[in-house]
This record gives structure tokens, C-alpha cells and sequence, in this order.
């Protein structure tokens, strides 16, 4: 069924996590198949998180070639996504550190008395504050994949740190999205 003009696409937090599996992937990013393998989702719905971000700018697919926009998709993460997918807080559980209790945060902020925000997992270390991932299979990605973990966590620092933990997640994902 086609689209009607008036119906609006909007982002889902998949996209972000795809566009941030696709960061990780560098110059090896090799298709479909492959990025849903690493993000642990079906490779229909990576190619509508495909199709929704290049509508929304974030990225673009010249000739079969997938590329990230990364200004664009920096300025979302720092100015945007945090409304688009706030954070969502569950009680202390064993999950994975995220956020300033995760690479490369907890190596610049010194975690306080108060318990450290974690992904819920199975195979979970830390015992802290659940705070929701963008996409179930996101624990099991960033395990698998240290630089996606890390933008990951990062991202989790803007959308629920304090301003510190914030304004340092900024300056390092600024870098690695130049």
C-alpha cells in the first residue's frame, strides 16, 4: 500500500541503535545481513531503521552505499534524542554498566555512593539502577562489540547524566563521530 502525503515517518530508538552499530562498523560495514547479525535484529527491521533514517537525514545510500551523516547524527544525539527517547529508570537489578559507569566515562568520573545505571542482563556484573536500553538486544551487541558499547554508553550519559557526565560524553562522541 503506498504512502499517503500526510503520513509523517518518525524515528524509532532501533534507528539510533542501528546508526550507532553502523559508527562501530567503520569502513567494515558490509550490508544488511552482517548488521543485523551484529545488532541481533531481523534484517527486515534494520532495513526500516535504514529507510527511516535516511528520510530523516541522518544518513544516506548512494549507489548500494549506506554512509551515517555523522554531524547530523551527532547534533540528534546531543540535541535531540534525549526528548525523542528519554530515559527510563526500573529498580536495582545485576545488569551491564552504562552510561559514567562504563568505558571510556568511568575512566574521567569517579561513580559516587549512589548506585550506577546498568542495562538489565543475565550476565550481569554490577548490580545498579535498570535504566532502559534504546532496543532489547543492545546488551548482547554491546558485549560483542567494544566501540558500539561505548557509544552506547556514552549516549546514555546525555540522555541521563548530570551536566558532567553529559558534557563529557559530548566532547567524546564528538570526537569519535568526526
Amino acid at each position: 500500500m503506498p504512502r499517503r502525503a500526510n503520513e509523517q515517518t518518525s524515528l524509532k530508538p532501533q534507528d539510533l541503535f542501528v546508526l550507532l552499530a553502523l559508527v562501530a562498523q567503520g569502513d567494515k560495514a558490509t550490508g544488511y545481513i552482517p548488521l543485523a547479525a551484529a545488532a541481533g535484529m531481523a534484517v527486515s527491521a534494520v532495513h526500516g531503521s535504514i529507510k527511516r533514517s535516511v528520510l530523516s537525514g541522518l544518513a544516506t545510500l548512494k549507489g548500494g552505499k549506506l554512509t551515517v551523516l555523522k554531524g547530523p547524527t551527532l547534533d540528534f544525539l546531543l540535541h535531540g534524542a534525549k526528548y525523542a527517547f528519554p530515559p527510563i529508570w526500573g529498580p536495582l537489578d545485576w545488569g551491564l554498566p552504562t552510561g559514567y559507569a562504563a568505558s571510556p566515562l568511568k575512566e574521567i568520573i569517579e561513580a559516587s555512593a549512589d548506585p550506577v545505571p546498568v542495562w538489565p542482563h543475565a550476565e550481569g556484573s554490577v548490580r545498579g539502577m535498570i535504566l532502559a536500553p534504546l532496543f532489547p538486544t543492545v546488551p548482547k551487541a554491546a558485549l560483542a562489540n567494544e566501540k558500539l558499547y561505548a557509544l552506547l554508553a556514552l549516549f546514555d550519559a546525555v540522555r541521563a547524566g548530570r551536566a558532567r557526565e553529559r558534557n563529557a560524553a559530548a566532547e567524546i562522541l564528538g570526537g569519535l563521530l568526526k
